[in-house]
């Protein structure tokens, strides 16, 4: 529904470089990487408000590199909904109509059915400037679904609500996508977003895509030391490999297989980095004697920060464990990590 192949961009002091994405029909796809990675240019260049040096994009089977926004078939919905502040709601949402003047009876007869999909009936002739987060980004969203678009993108549409908005709002972009079918490609720096509603995703770096794939392949099966650090694997470290073991400093990782040819790489994802008192008798598992550094408050989560030998490993622990197992910064602890929980690249 969606292909992007060797897009190419160039500003003064950036480029988008052979970009390549695909978003197949009714697929959620979302766009992951870090603050000025390129996320929103390949957006715009996708709908058109920017225009790419080289490279071919296709929506729905036809061409789109060289056709105006308004001829593409795309909605967009803003991080900062952009919505219009001397327009009322209903006119807000309506505002896209100019450019379908075709699509006009039809949509006129969808924006009651849409209004009530976004709890938005009773606002329709209210003006936007007093509106709530929540309720602008329903106007917003029901103004790129009015024009009944063959592709829905999203740039960050959440990251400026309150906590409780956001899980409203994202429930129910879930609940549009499935019931409407549409293609959707969302920019993103939150992983709740992406685990709840992408299938799959991209982690781009400085204008370059580092990996593509499924949500699951991201951040169980990272391919480059960047992206396994960007998605919170924590222990990450160039390995040596000998049989099924991995090499780190004076540690060895027994591993699940023989590595690949050319992986040199080794990651862990700190929940799966285990804290004990006593060894445990667990066949075919990795446990080393080690000593706390120290802890770390994430929330809900402790980050423990432990050595073996000369290796220091992030470890997190929910707080009601902590409760239980209270490793003080000195003590000697078992760490244990199982072979499953190793990956290598």
């Amino acid at each position: 529904m969606i292909n992007v192949k060797g897009l190419n961009l160039r500003l003064p002091g950036f480029n988008l470089r052979d970009i390549d994405l695909n978003v197949g029909r009714g697929g959620f796809f979302a766009l992951i990487g870090p603050t000025g990675a390129g996320k929103t240019l390949v957006l715009e260049a996708i709908t058109g408000l920017v225009k790419p040096f080289s490279g071919r994009i296709h929506i729905n089977g036809r061409e789109v590199t060289g056709l105006p926004p308004e001829k593409r078939g795309v909605g967009i919905v803003y991080q900062d909904c952009a919505l219009f502040p001397h327009l009322k709601v209903r006119a807000n949402i309506s505002y896209g109509l100019r450019y379908h003047r075709s699509e006009m009876p039809a949509a006129e007869k969808r924006l009651p059915e849409l209004a009530a999909r976004l709890g938005l009936e009773r606002i329709l002739d209210r003006g936007v400037e007093n509106l709530s987060g929540g309720e602008r980004q329903r106007v917003a969203l029901a103004r790129a679904l009015l024009v009944n678009p063959k592709v829905l993108l999203l740039d960050e549409p959440l990251s400026a609500l309150d906590p409780n908005f956001r899980e409203d709002i994202r429930s129910m972009l879930g609940q549009i996508h499935r019931e409407m079918g549409l293609t959707c490609l969302m920019v993103t720096h939150d992983f709740a977003e992406v685990f709840v509603l992408a299938q799959e995703a991209a982690v781009i770096s400085q204008g370059r895509l580092e990996q593509t794939g499924s949500v699951q392949d991201i951040f169980e099966r990272p391919s480059t030391p960047f992206v396994a650090e960007f998605v919170g694997m924590k222990n990450v470290f160039p390995a040596r490999f000998t049989g099924q073991a991995a090499l780190v400093e004076d540690v060895a990782f027994q591993i699940e297989a023989r590595p690949a040819p050319g992986q040199g790489y080794l990651a862990i994802r700190p929940e799966n980095v285990s804290l004990s008192r006593r060894t445990l008798e667990v066949a075919h598992r990795n446990a080393w004697p080690g000593q706390v550094l120290g802890l770390a408050d994430r929330g809900i989560w402790y980050e423990i920060e432990v050595r073996i030998k000369g290796l220091s490993l992030k470890s997190f622990l929910p707080k009601s464990s902590l409760l239980e197992t209270r490793p003080f910064p000195g003590e000697t602890v078992i760490v244990t990590v199982s072979p499953q929980a190793v990956h290598v690249f």
